[in-house]
């Protein structure tokens, strides 16, 4: 396998662990909330993680590489932190909304970093996957945001 392989199996991974991060958080955010479009939404976007996560799963396999399965340690303790919170002020809404957005403030940073080590080490045959995934993040996120605002507002 060459460097640039493991370089890229190693991107990919990070991101795998990311994707599986927002998969149990969205789904978490859709288990704690009543609103019925809300948990539709989380409950979508859990889905859409599991979907990115297999896309960047394959590209490993692809490169000869073993994927990674399962969430990151930080992800694991901010769920914890999470659910220990939620205790003392409630799930409402706007909360649900706050740890969503907080969420994806980390596939961001994930993503972007991603992307900065591709260009770095000229990891082109992945720089396309990650690019697209990387604009669906964005995506979620503003939704995300602007849901919180809206929320933030109505109460």
């Amino acid at each position: 396998m060459t460097d640039m392989n493991k370089e890229a199996i190693s991107v990919l991974n990070d991101l795998i662990e990311t994707c599986k991060d927002g998969q149990e958080g969205f789904k978490t955010c859709a288990e704690d909330i009543k609103h019925p479009e809300l948990k539709t939404l989380f409950v979508q976007r859990s889905a859409d993680c599991a979907t990115a996560a297999a896309e960047l799963q394959a590209q490993v396999r692809s490169l000869g590489g073993d994927p990674e399965t399962s969430t990151s340690v930080a992800g694991d303790l901010h769920r914890r932190w999470v659910d220990v919170k939620s205790m003392f002020t409630g799930k409402d809404e706007e909360a649900v909304l706050n740890e969503a957005e907080r969420g994806e403030d980390h596939a961001l940073k994930a993503y972007r970093e991603a992307i900065e080590k591709i260009n770095k080490h000229n990891l082109v045959g992945i720089k396309d996957l990650v690019e697209r995934q990387y604009h669906g993040v964005q995506r979620n996120h503003d939704q995300v945001k602007a849901l919180r605002n809206q929320a933030r507002a109505n109460s």
